[in-house]
């Protein structure tokens, strides 16, 4: 009884003690202790994500800013969706992008077949879009009662998402973009500028008694659309408010591995609320292991969170693990089209990408019905055939000295994502433990030569034991001279696309 008495006061003084220092640790809402902050080595592992943009736009199948553009007669920053929305659904102020929702069917969605499928061609987490610009909320919102559970599918759509992504072992994450809500669908508010319709308001204006006998009665427009105001007026504090309580509780609800931002820390002190609420709640979630992920674009310290670069690369090896978020689809959401990838580019860019210490999270654009389309399935499916066969120089590595060599530079930024294939004499390396990785961007031929592994370059440490070519039980010749590491490669390559070299040092 002593011995368990014992026990008990040293467990309960160990508790005590782990409770003081987790609490001395806690995550304030400013950059200075966000800063310390530091990336989960899953995430590190991971290296590719699957991003899916599906809800109520996939129904107009035609843009990821369809619900702002709709609305706008004249001077659209791009695309056709006024003239899309007369052609197919009528004029918006008869039939608004909240009549969209029915729509949105869902009726042949299965997410756990669509997350094995992702397992199976590597992906390691899955990232659903939560609530969009359109303010519409995929999950069971308490906030929000134009969402996925009491309209459109009328299914818990991140909840089914999350459940199919524990059973196939695959991190889960949210992306929260209804920050941009509040500017984003002031367009529902106007009118036509020219024509027989001209100063017809569009259905942004109707209020919840207009919706009597609709199909929509007992909710308001203004929930969705938000309440008019200046178009340069910033968010009031009654918005911001019901932002921080939305988010709060995608997160506490769903419990994310990951929540992605798609611009900076939004809406100043609230969305810093939210980041430091984030890393804490994590802490907690997983018996205090801090293994959240917080995708921004803008970082004023990258080491505060992950940065994301949208549909972009980075020029350089970055000292913080980063991400490339791209879309395989046309769009953002689904619409018809040739595909923005190839695999053979896809593969090359993937690698590049971690060979910088990045990540990346491919969108994919599921139909209205839930399905995958199969041209995209198909592009995943040969990515994923690559990664069966030389996915251990990718998944577990870290970069090495220097990300590789060759004539392709890529540019730096958001949306400068390379669209040609890397060439074969590019080179891009990753390492592991005492192994090197020593991937060909393409067949150079009978021979390769690798510069940054010659005596002159200074970086190689240790003796070479072993080099073998991934996937060829070809023995593998080679020597070393002051300039280049000097490789022979058999008559015939292992796979289609990239070839890798493994090197085993001593």
């Amino acid at each position: 009884m002593i011995k368990a008495i014992h026990c008990a006061t040293a467990l309960s003084l160990s508790t005590a003690f782990i409770s003081q220092a987790t609490k001395a640790q806690e995550f304030e809402p400013n950059w200075k202790s966000l800063g310390q902050y530091e990336c989960p080595d899953w995430y590190r592992d991971a290296k590719f994500g699957i991003f899916m943009h599906w809800g109520v736009c996939c129904t107009a199948e035609n843009d990821g800013w369809y619900g702002k553009w709709m609305y706008v007669q004249e001077g659209a920053r791009w695309g056709n969706a006024y003239e899309h929305h007369l052609k197919h659904f009528g004029h918006p102020s008869e039939f608004g992008y909240k009549d969209l929702i029915p729509l949105w069917t869902a009726e042949h969605w299965k997410p756990r077949e669509l997350a094995r499928f992702y397992r199976m061609i590597g992906a390691k987490y899955v990232v659903p879009v939560a609530v969009h610009h359109d303010n519409f909320d995929n999950y069971d919102s308490t906030y929000q009662p134009w969402n996925s559970v009491n309209l459109g599918p009328k299914r818990d759509v991140v909840g089914e998402w999350k459940k199919a992504c524990q059973a196939e072992g695959l991190r889960f994450g949210v992306s929260s973009h209804a920050a941009r809500a509040w500017s984003w669908f002031l367009t529902a508010h106007g009118s036509d500028v020219r024509g027989p319709q001209k100063g017809i308001p569009y259905d942004g204006r109707l209020s919840e008694e207009d919706g009597i006998g609709t199909w929509w009665e007992g909710y308001s427009p203004q929930d969705l659309y938000g309440k008019p105001h200046g178009e340069k007026e910033p968010p009031s504090e009654a918005y911001k408010e019901e932002w921080f309580k939305r988010t709060k509780e995608l997160l506490d609800k769903y419990q994310p591995d990951l929540l992605y931002f798609d611009g900076g820390i939004p809406l100043g002190d609230y969305g810093m609320r939210i980041a430091a609420h984030f890393y804490n709640a994590n802490r907690q979630w997983n018996q205090g292991s801090l293994e959240a992920v917080l995708n921004l674009k803008f970082l004023p310290d990258e080491s505060a969170g992950v940065l994301d670069i949208e549909c972009g690369m980075s020029e350089k090896l970055r000292k913080n693990p980063w991400q490339t978020d791209a879309t395989v689809n046309p769009g953002w959401f689904y619409q018809k089209g040739n595909l923005d990838f190839t695999a053979p580019v896809l593969i090359d860019n993937f690698i590049d990408i971690v060979s910088k210490n990045g990540n990346l999270l491919l969108n994919v654009g599921l139909k209205r019905d839930g399905t995958l389309p199969e041209d995209q399935r198909k592009v995943l499916q040969e990515m994923g055939d690559w990664l069966k066969g030389n996915g251990e120089a990718i998944y577990g590595t870290r970069p090495w000295l220097v990300y590789g060599e060759g004539p392709t530079q890529v540019e730096k930024g958001h949306f400068k994502q390379r669209r040609e294939p890397h060439t074969a004499k590019d080179i891009r390396f990753t390492t592991k433990g005492k192994t090197l990785y020593c991937i060909l961007m393409d067949w150079p031929g009978e021979r390769v030569s690798v510069q940054s592994f010659g005596e002159d370059a200074g970086l190689l440490e240790g003796q070479i034991e072993r080099i073998s070519l991934i996937g060829s039980d070809a023995k593998i010749q080679w020597k070393k001279t002051g300039k280049a590491l000097q490789v022979r490669l058999p008559e015939e390559k292992p796979c289609e696309h990239a070839q890798v070299l493994k090197l085993e040092l001593e």
